[in-house]
């Protein structure tokens, strides 16, 4: 088995000067980060549960299990996540019939187009070890679709969920006869998302957006943090052909008077971002500028962070995640929960240090660089666009010793896959193209002409079943010799990470 590596470098550098050297590196990436400076106002001027809910399983009760399999399929004759009527006024009905329920709790808003559910889990984690309530709501889910709710760091049980959707069948029923279009199956899920928060209570939610920002269903909560991570190309039918154009929609997330956490963004972006908070009148904390990672090292299991952040700096984070990326999106978190309890512009000082450290120790992020099976080790990633992808490219390649890596890839027909394949390339030896149990999931065929335009003829397969295709990937990293690490990789796209999981045993 290939373990991941620990480093062989320290970083002994003076923090201040590396951080420096972090901004400096981001103008000369960004030659007109100047621009996205102008007009901005920053923060540096003005114990709950421990994580570690594995994914869950099917209901161990039959009749639990059946009345659960009853709910996926009323839910899933509604419009599907990928139809969309933009606008935010069935979900605002609901709401109403409900008695307002997102407005019974504060609440942390997340968009942006990669890192959004791991930055997610993050802030959970922080805020928890912090002994608040927290109640979060992401989307996709890897295999069970309760783990879209959670409470307290793990997804709400069956039973619960059963409970939440009964309660407010009758409202839904009630606003789809008023409305020219039903409510889709995201927006009676971002209903029973929200009254299910305050319910429990919860003392605060930590929200992640489907698509978009402005017209999506989340984005009726007035948050007091907006989170925007990374903004690249995808969704680009429905969200804009540049993102500058995407970074537009996502804005909308951004509420009077809010703090908004913004991740590294392209330039046009940035800008796009930043003048929308000018015109609501929102502090910026930006990446690279307020807060960041002054320094990381590979460490067995994960990283070792030192953080900068609005109220000073954090040594000696441990993160149990792999790749760049992960150490990006847990400065970004740690910002957003400095930014919650106003570290930085209305108190002064930094978060209890021995409470974060705990707090990011706890962080799971199932389906992201996650190890499942060793002798050859085999990872999943949910990587499903090229920016998604590049990440996870170079996370693997710096966290892990592969002599030989075996992609098997089954992607979605509506996103850039020859972008997608073309980020892995350097990285596969061989790859096996497979597709998923899902109506999105583009044809194996298919999928094999584009992987040999990017690959060439000899170091394609084609595996038409997921099962197939791992044990395919399996006997040919087995190929080497026991000892000559070579590994597997599942991914391009969250279905086929989940559907891999339950094949390889993970509950």
């Amino acid at each position: 088995m290939s373990e991941p590596r620990p480093s062989d470098r320290h970083d002994d550098s003076d923090p201040d000067e590396t951080f420096a050297e972090i901004v400096d590196e981001a103008t000369q990436r960004d030659p007109d980060l100047a621009v996205i400076e102008a007009g901005s106002r920053t923060l540096r001027t003005s114990s709950g549960p421990p994580q570690g809910q594995e994914v869950p399983a099917r209901p161990a009760d039959p009749e639990v299990d059946k009345a659960l399999r009853a709910v996926e399929q009323e839910l899933a004759g509604r419009w599907g996540e990928t139809k969309l009527e933009p606008s935010v006024a069935r979900i605002a009905a609901l709401m109403d019939v409900l008695g307002e329920p997102q407005r019974a709790y504060p609440s942390i808003h997340i968009t942006g187009t990669n890192g959004k559910t791991s930055t997610a889990r993050m802030i959970e984690a922080l805020l928890g070890a912090f002994d608040l309530r927290t109640g979060r709501y992401t989307s996709p889910h890897v295999q069970s679709i309760t783990e879209r709710i959670s409470l307290d760091g793990s997804p709400i049980d069956p039973e619960r969920f059963i409970e939440a959707y009964q309660d407010i069948k009758p409202y839904v029923e009630m606003v789809d006869a008023q409305q020219p279009y039903r409510l889709s199956f995201f927006e009676v899920l971002t209903g029973m998302a929200y009254a299910a928060f305050a319910d429990a209570p919860v003392d605060v939610a930590v929200v992640e957006v489907g698509m978009g920002g402005s017209w999506d269903a989340t984005n009726v909560i007035d948050s007091s943090v907006a989170v925007v991570t990374p903004i690249s190309l995808d969704h680009t039918d429905r969200l804009g052909a540049t993102p500058a154009e995407i970074a537009g929609e996502k804005s909308g997330i951004i509420k009077q008077g809010a703090t908004v956490v913004l991740a590294q963004q392209p330039v046009d972006a940035a800008q796009v971002m930043l003048k929308k908070a000018v015109e609501v009148d929102a502090t910026v904390a930006r990446e690279g500028m307020e807060f960041g990672v002054l320094s990381r090292e590979i460490a067995v299991g994960g990283q070792l962070l030192t953080l900068r952040g609005l109220g000073g700096e954090y040594e000696e984070v441990f993160l149990p995640q792999y790749g760049a990326h992960q150490a990006h999106n847990a400065a970004v978190a740690l910002c957003a929960v400095e930014a919650f309890f106003g570290i930085g512009a209305e108190q002064p000082g930094a978060l209890d240090i021995d409470t974060v450290r705990r707090a990011f120790a706890s962080v799971i992020s199932p389906g992201r660089l996650e190890v499942v099976r060793s002798s050859p080790t085999v990872v999943l990633d949910a990587a499903h666009n090229p920016a998604g992808a590049r990440a996870t490219a170079d996370g693997i390649s710096e966290a892990f010793g592969f002599s030989r890596l075996i992609g098997v890839v089954g992607a979605s027909g509506d996103k850039d896959v020859k972008g997608l394949l073309e980020a892995f390339e350097p990285i596969f030896a061989e790859v096996v193209v497979t597709q998923n149990s899902s109506g999105r999931a583009m044809d194996a065929d298919e999928l094999a002409a584009v992987a040999v335009e990017v690959f060439g003829h000899d170091r394609v397969q084609v595996e038409p079943r997921l099962d197939d295709a791992l044990e395919a990937a399996i006997t040919l990293a087995e190929e080497e010799d026991e000892y000559a690490g070579a590994g597997v990789l599942v991914t391009g796209s969250v279905i086929t990470v989940g559907e891999a999981r339950l094949l390889l045993g993970r509950h």
